[in-house]
């Protein structure tokens, strides 16, 4: 059988395009030793207002005022922003170029789970986002991976069928999530695991 002919390559942000280190965020947000990084990130991902934030139903200041009484700091808006987003690496983990060889031969696109405070300042600080025309951010579509709405939305703005998309994800239930609507799925681990394997799909790189 002919290989399938991809028109849209879709890609995870967080330790796929950009490191994530939630570590360097509980420096700022914890006013004593009580709480490890890995137990605080673990109680924030587990706030029963969470996927109000992940979703887009809460506002970054709404938000801000929550986190702030939970954790009893005081901060303002923006010294809180700061802190947030210090969980984003300054370095990117792909290339510009090999992103630039794909963008001219694939339309690529952004499909992840995120908040606005974080989307702000990605956008604001990664010139690479101008190679993705399609950006699907789990916020503004009010929808998380692996719920399939996200995915569906990502394929209606890419204007593909699923059997021409290839999504690229670090966790593999989101990527299995993509593969049972019909999305090729690569699970990420390494630059030079996710050349091979898109190679092996028929993807120039």
């Amino acid at each position: 059988m002919p290989r399938a002919k991809f028109r849209a390559i879709l890609f995870d942000i967080g330790r796929v395009l950009v490191g994530v280190d939630v570590s360097r965020v509980s420096g700022g947000l914890t006013a004593g030793p009580s709480l490890s990084p890995s137990e605080l990130w673990f109680a924030l991902e587990n706030d029963p207002r969470w996927p109000d934030w992940q979703e887009g139903r809460i506002s970054p200041r709404d938000w801000y005022l929550h986190v702030s009484q939970r954790l009893c700091v005081a901060l303002s808006f923006e010294q809180f922003a700061e802190v947030w987003n210090r969980a984003i690496a300054p370095e990117p983990i792909q290339d510009d170029a090999f992103l630039e060889r794909l963008a001219k031969r694939y339309r690529l696109a952004l499909l992840s789970n995120t908040d606005p405070i974080h989307v702000a300042h990605l956008e604001s600080t990664f010139a690479f986002f101008r190679l993705f025309p399609v950006r699907i951010y789990s916020c503004t579509v009010g929808a998380r991976k692996p719920n399939p709405l996200i995915y569906r939305e990502a394929l209606r703005a890419c204007k593909v069928p699923a059997s021409q998309a290839v999504y690229i994800d670090d966790i593999p239930a989101y990527v299995q999530a993509a593969r049972v609507l019909g999305i090729s799925g690569i699970h990420f681990q390494s630059k030079e695991q996710l050349l091979g394997d898109l190679q092996s799909l028929g993807i120039e790189v």
